[in-house]
């Protein structure tokens, strides 16, 4: 029999101050990031998964995601189940139990303490409880050899290879890359790589416009916070999270784009909707998931100037004749 591998990760970090119900509570930047981070290291040492089931919980999700976009996987190949949230052993081996024959790598993703039940019921033995106490906790991905089918798992049917904590994975490796991978498992890019969103983000400082510009991830360049739609939300929606992400910005965008531009990416034709963002916070550095970037805040002719994009470029000075309007 062929060993198949069990990748277990815990969502990551959450919000508990949103008064959000246990269900809906989101993720803190903290958590996006470590998210993203486990999705790097699965991607960089080789270990993609066939099949990923997650909880549809609201930070499972967020954490779900952010992996897979790290990983470059689409989102076709998971599997949203509610067995997996707030789960009892029992259901999360049903889960697993339902995945195809053919599918050698798993990722699940959900909670604990579901999460640490499973891997000291299918390593039975096999585990040392940390100093602190936690064998996952937030962002930790464990992995698993297991000897059995995903219908027959049974106590002790696995070894535990090892348990990765986000503090061991380079910030760096999670901004590898200025875009997602050019190929998903050996194939082309999925086609809503195409289709993204961004933000012009704009203040009034002493009554005299000024607009955001960030460094890109490499710091080589000068851009504004940018990226690929999700497939579950609205470009404006996709356009307002990469804000705080990337700029670590809120506030008002319009509702419509100011415009679009195309740049050539992956062999095809990218095009981005750019949504104007009247700024009201700047997030604290702690609070800001990518805060290697700098930022900068410039008038309109000086940004122009900045951004690689021409295009982008004749957008800037739309704003700026709209908003001299008003």
């Amino acid at each position: 029999m062929k060993e198949r591998t069990l990748l277990v990760l815990r969502h990551g970090k959450s919000d508990w101050t949103t008064g959000e119900d246990d269900y809906d509570r989101p993720l803190v930047s903290r958590g996006r990031l470590g998210s993203r981070k486990m999705g790097a290291w699965i991607r960089s040492t080789k270990r993609l998964p066939d099949l990923v089931l997650s909880s549809p919980a609201e930070r499972a999700r967020q954490t779900t995601e952010a992996a897979c976009r790290a990983m470059g996987l689409p989102l076709k190949k998971v599997r949203w189940d509610e067995r997996i949230y707030a789960a009892p052993l029992e259901f999360l081996l049903a889960a697993l139990a339902d995945c195809p024959k053919g599918a050698r790598r798993v990722l699940l993703v959900g909670h604990n303490p579901g999460l640490e039940y499973l891997i000291e019921y299918l390593a039975d033995g096999g585990v040392e409880t940390p100093a602190d106490g936690k064998i996952l906790p937030t962002s930790a991905l464990a992995e698993l050899t297991v000897l059995d089918d995903w219908a027959k798992l049974g106590r002790g049917c696995a070894s535990l290879v090892s348990v990765i904590r986000p503090g061991e994975v380079p910030d760096d490796l999670a901004m590898a890359d200025e875009d997602p991978v050019e190929e998903v498992d050996g194939g082309p890019v999925p086609d809503y790589f195409y289709t993204q969103s961004a933000v012009l983000p704009y203040r009034r400082f002493d009554g005299a416009l000024q607009i955001m510009v960030i460094a890109s991830r490499k710091g080589t360049r000068w851009v504004i916070p940018k990226g690929v739609k999700e497939p579950d939300l609205s470009l404006r929606d996709s356009a307002s999270k990469e804000a705080l992400e990337e700029a670590g910005i809120r506030g008002r965008l319009d509702e419509q784009p100011i415009g679009h531009y195309e740049y050539a990416k992956w062999g095809g034709v990218c095009t981005v909707a750019v949504f104007p963002m009247e700024v009201s916070e700047s997030v604290p550095e702690e609070e800001w998931e990518e805060s290697h970037r700098e930022r900068r805040w410039l008038a309109p002719r000086k940004a122009r100037r900045l951004l690689d994009e021409s295009a982008l470029g004749k957008l800037v000075d739309k704003l700026a004749r709209k908003l001299a309007k008003r």
